[in-house]
């Protein structure tokens, strides 16, 4: 039973984690497509700021605890190849969170050489990503 509640609250942080990385870039989108100390710059990088605080780096966070709480309580799931694979997309989710935040903060100063296209791109990338972990914990290939 302790493991389904471990279960149930990895997935509910997953998807705010998913949802703060999926509006992430696109608040930066916004930001950059205005000068520093204009209304949207100031709005996006406030509205930025507190999702990065309240939502994406808790949800981050706790993703892993719970995470690697039930790798903790079910052991017998890294015998599996999907899941070496789903940790490797997990790492690299995480990565490309800390790949957001950083570029975010560039963003913040005004000293941010990013290019809307590429951020177009990168808001995308999560969801590829997310869509691949989905299938292999739900359909587990191999």
């Amino acid at each position: 039973m302790l493991y389904l509640w471990v279960k149930a609250l990895h997935i509910i942080f997953v998807i705010a984690l998913m949802g703060g990385l999926l509006i992430f870039p696109r608040y930066k989108l916004h930001q950059i497509k205005s000068a520093p100390g204009e209304p949207l710059f100031e709005a996006m990088k406030e509205a930025s700021g507190r999702l990065r605080k309240i939502i994406l780096n808790p949800a981050l966070i706790l993703v892993w605890i719970f995470g690697l709480t039930m790798l903790y309580l079910n052991p017998s799931l890294l015998s599996n190849g999907w899941m070496h694979v789903k940790l490797v997309l997990v790492l690299g989710l995480s990565g490309l969170h800390g790949y957001f935040i950083s570029m975010g903060k560039k963003v913040d100063t005004g000293n941010s050489t990013i290019q809307p296209k590429t951020l177009k791109l990168m808001n995308e990338l999560p969801f590829v990503v997310m869509i691949a972990i989905v299938i292999l914990v739900i359909v587990k290939p191999f």
